[in-house]
């Protein structure tokens, strides 16, 4: 298995979830990955909530060594979020794998993260 595997495998059946995951990792051994939400879709403002209460303050006193991020060029040039809005995860320290990350969300995140009924707010 590859060195993202799972993590993708994991993000590409969040709900909202765009086509194409873009990923990389430094010289130094550290590592991201990029991806798009579809923010017409009635779930994806709570996947980016999700996502960033894990990946960024999952704990006070504890955080994981990643940090979760929008990015865009710049809008006045291209056009909106719809097509330019991007999300970016990235990690601080190489010692944390995207598969520790995956583990992390899969233990978090509404399961099966793919049943759209698992997300629905009471």
């Amino acid at each position: 298995m590859g060195y993202f595997d799972s993590l993708i495998a994991f993000m590409q059946k969040l709900p909202g979830m765009g086509h194409s995951i873009a990923k990389g990792r430094t010289d130094s051994g550290l590592w991201w990955i990029k991806f798009q939400l579809d923010i017409d879709h009635p779930l994806s403002w709570r996947v980016v909530q999700e996502l960033a209460f894990v990946v960024n303050y999952i704990s006070v006193e504890e955080r994981l060594p990643t940090a979760f991020y929008p990015v865009s060029p710049p809008p006045y040039l291209n056009g909106g979020a719809r097509e330019f809005l991007s999300w970016v995860i990235e990690s601080t320290t190489p010692d944390f794998t995207p598969n520790d990350l995956a583990q992390w969300l899969e233990g978090r995140l509404p399961a099966p993260v793919d049943d759209l009924t698992q997300w629905e707010e009471e």
